[in-house]
């Protein structure tokens, strides 16, 4: 049942989408796309907003977006900005370390250590000191 959020929806014409899963789950979307948008587009619209509630919650549970207790905007906005780029950097690790894997899959190469290597730490140290204004 739709509740009456659709009647605000901007745009001439609301799509009702459905989606029926091989578990038998019924799942409804509302959308307010072009007509002209096609069904590929439509389906990744929809599942774009799962991946973005997958990264809220990652954010939340790993590295504590939802821990702030300060009393201004400012605060809470720079807790937010440094949990997002911590939450960039340890998605650049994972994805670079999943890159290591595949490649020594495809071929008999050793395997690297995921960690920081010296060099990386001293490059990190430097850059940031000399980038980053004080908070």
């Amino acid at each position: 049942m739709l509740d009456n959020r659709v009647q605000f929806m901007s745009g001439d014409e609301v799509w009702l989408v459905g989606e029926r899963r091989s578990t038998g789950e019924q799942k409804y979307y509302v959308s307010n796309l072009p007509t002209d948008t096609t069904l590929k587009t439509l389906a990744a619209t929809i599942k774009a907003r799962w991946v973005c509630e997958q990264a809220h919650q990652q954010l939340k549970e790993e590295l504590g977006l939802d821990h702030f207790e300060g009393r201004s905007w400012t605060g809470l906005h720079r807790h937010a900005l440094m949990t997002m780029i911590a939450y960039a950097f340890l998605q650049s690790r994972r994805l670079k370390a999943a890159g290591r894997k595949k490649k020594t899959h495809r071929s008999a190469a050793t395997t690297e250590h995921a960690g920081p290597q010296e060099s990386d730490t001293r490059h990190l140290r430097t850059a940031t000191a000399a980038t980053m204004p004080p908070l």
